[in-house]
Parts: structure tokens; sequence; C-alpha cells
């Protein structure tokens, strides 16, 4: 059997984004496990864990976010496939190696089949590395990675009795790299598989920054120097956090002038507008204008 676990805060997010998508793959002995909200993420996955980790017949536990559409009809067996390797324990649909922090994105990513989905300014899609099967990249390549994306994973039998989501880290960022960590660390692997999925997600990347910076210092300090690349860097600690410091301050100036580019552009069309309304010709020209607007009122009733 393989099981669905969802965290739910905003309910109309779930109905239309993850509960069809559950419906879509779901298999006819699936269990869905709604979650609502225990306060962080890393609780509520928790909680779902230990709903299903004594059930015999599991074969898969999918946890995805609420704002997750599985668009996959074939998910199920694509899972049951990957999950044939008894050393695997998480698989996901986009992932990563040479990772040293929880911005996974800053490594080599390797796999992405999930298509990020906006909504603000008439909406759009920002398109996956492996979205059409006749287009992929040739670096792009499935198999063992470092870290995968956890709007949408699946975990193994073993995985779900193992491991557990390490909730001093924060509420809602860090989980999904920690997690794959202390796969790894237990001889295990974490895996990409070929499936597809639309994350519907404004395009505020990092939500609750502060709590997005806590979560990467902590995940740092946990695991640095004891599987992988987490934390390392060039120089010593020190060394990497005046890099930082001085990156952030650069970062902030080229927002700031980013700002006042943007405004000047702005000002310089509206003065280009109300240079052109207050000249000569514009005010010699506004009978004519009239005219035709006149013209066109009367053609739009007819």
């Amino acid at each position: 059997m393989i099981a669905f676990g969802c965290p739910i805060t905003e309910p109309p997010d779930f109905e239309r984004y993850a509960l069809p998508g559950i419906r879509l793959a779901a298999e006819p002995d699936s269990e869905v496990l709604a979650m609502g909200s225990a306060g962080s993420i890393f609780r509520n996955f928790n909680l779902i864990l230990d709903r299903v980790k004594d059930r015999e017949d599991l074969e898969v536990l999918v946890l995805l976010h609420q704002d997750t559409e599985i668009v996959d009809p074939d998910l199920c067996p694509k899972l049951r496939e990957a999950f044939t390797d008894p050393d695997i324990a998480i698989v996901g649909c986009a992932g990563a190696v040479g990772v040293r922090s929880i911005a996974w994105w800053e490594g080599s990513v390797n796999w992405s089949g999930f298509m990020h989905r906006y909504h603000e300014e008439g909406g759009g899609d920002i398109p996956a590395l492996t979205w059409d099967p006749g287009d992929v990249p040739p670096f792009a390549s499935l198999g063992e990675v470092d870290t995968i994306d956890g709007f949408l994973m699946g975990m193994s039998p073993w995985a779900v009795r193992n491991l557990r989501f390490d909730e001093t880290l924060g509420k809602l960022h860090g989980y999904d790299l920690d997690i794959c960590l202390q796969a790894r660390a237990a001889g295990k692997k974490v895996v990409t598989g070929d499936f597809r999925a639309i994350h519907h997600h404004d395009l505020d990347m990092i939500h609750q920054v502060d709590g997005w910076v806590e979560a990467h210092i902590k995940v740092a300090e946990k695991w640095e120097g004891k599987v992988g690349d987490v934390g390392t860097g060039a120089g010593d600690w020190k060394h990497r956090a005046r890099r930082a410091e001085a990156e952030a301050a650069a970062e902030r100036m080229v927002a700031f002038a980013a700002e006042h580019i943007w405004n000047a552009r702005v000002q310089a069309r509206d003065n280009k507008i109300e240079d052109m309304e207050t000249s000569l010709s514009w005010r010699m020209t506004a009978p004519l204008r009239w005219v035709k607007r006149q013209v066109l009122r009367v053609l739009g009733r007819a």
C-alpha cells in the first residue's frame, strides 16, 4: 500500500492543489493522511510518520505540501520501481549534488521534474529542468543525490520507521536536507525519480526569512564535517562568515540601486507623458482626438 501524507494550514490550497493530484495518482487501497497544523511542518510530518510506521503493508509513504499538485498518474508504479533497491530511503522529483547548505539549489541540480506556477502579475510558469521528455538537457540525469526538494518526496518503510524530522531546526525550513543527511549518515541512498508535479507557489521564494537564516545556521552546525560538503567552503568559519556578511551587504546595495533605477525610469516615463500632453501639438490636435472618441463611441453602441 502506498500512503499519502499532507500537512494542512490552508484547507482551500489542499482542496485545490494537493487533493486532486492525490486522487489522480492514488491506487484503490491508498490511504490519505491529511494532517491539520500542529505548529510546524517538522511536527506535522513526524505525526504522519508515527501514524503509518507500524503498517506491515506499507510500501511507500508520499509526503507533499498542500500547494503541490501531482500531475503524473503513474507516480505509484514509478515509486514502487525506484524502491526495488533496498538501500534507497528517499526519492524526490528534484535534487542536487555538491550541496553545502539548505540552499540546495546552489549545488549542482541534476534533475528537476516539477514546474513552479505562480499567480501574481497575471500568473505564469517557471519551467522545470526536465518537464519535456524530448528536451532534456545533456547534464540532467536520474540517480543518487545529496538531497531532494522536500515539497514532494517518497519514503521507504525503513525511512518511516527509523528517521524523524528534527523539530529543533525551526518550523518550516531545512527539513528536507536534514532528513536526507540522516538517511545518508545511516548508509542509505537518496535518489531522484522521473515523475511530474506542479508547485503552486508565489514569487516570494523564501517565506519567514529569519527562520530560514536560523535553520541555515543550525543545519550547518549539526552536519559540518559529518556528511558530504555541508557547512564547508573556502577558508575557516570566520572567513566564510565575513564573506557571507560582505555578500549580503553587496546584495542589499544592488537591491537599493535597482529600486532607484526603477524609480528613475518611472519618473522619466511620467516626464515624457507630461511633456507630450502640455506640448503645442498635443493641444492643437485635442479636437481631433475628441472627434475620434465620439466616433468610436457611436460605433461601439452600433
